[in-house]
């Protein structure tokens, strides 16, 4: 199992940047390798996305769920097994601080050797970069969903 953990500050309150993440349907504008996800209920998640040029497909169930604090999951089928949590942190009344924390089983040799030398690291910044520059520019989010998820 690789475990992966990155944190971006972002120029905008906690609650517009834990809105926006809760739309989980607007990830492919700033997560790279996502190329779409359904929202199956409030749950439950299905995503496509292609790793190191193969495509994947997995479903996923959020775990726990705190608005403004922390949004948990774990993949429950398909052909990838991870797991992760993003939290929330106020830094101002107008920033906040993004952290992913993400443990994921390479497949295959391709992600193997990207493991080894910290691809999906990379990967993940790259994405938190995204998502600053997209919830920056657009000066809110998106939509919201304030519901709460018991572990």
């Amino acid at each position: 199992m690789t475990s992966i953990t990155e944190s971006i500050d972002v120029d905008v309150p906690v609650t517009v940047a834990y809105n926006q993440w809760t739309q989980f349907e607007s990830f492919p504008h700033f997560l790279d390798e996502v190329e779409s996800i359904t929202q199956l209920d409030d749950t439950h998640t299905h995503w496509k996305v292609n790793v190191g040029g193969a495509d994947r497909e997995f479903d996923a169930e959020i775990t726990e769920q705190h608005p403004d604090e922390r949004v948990a999951w774990k993949s429950t089928g398909g052909e990838t097994q991870h797991a992760g949590v993003v939290t929330f942190h106020k830094l101002s009344d107008t920033s906040s601080r993004v952290t992913v924390q993400l443990d994921w089983e390479p497949e295959g040799l391709v992600e193997k050797v990207g493991a080894l030398v910290g691809a999906g690291s990379h990967a993940v910044k790259k994405d938190l970069k995204n998502f600053k520059e997209y919830i920056e520019s657009r000066g809110g989010e998106s939509g919201a969903w304030r519901g709460d998820v018991p572990r």
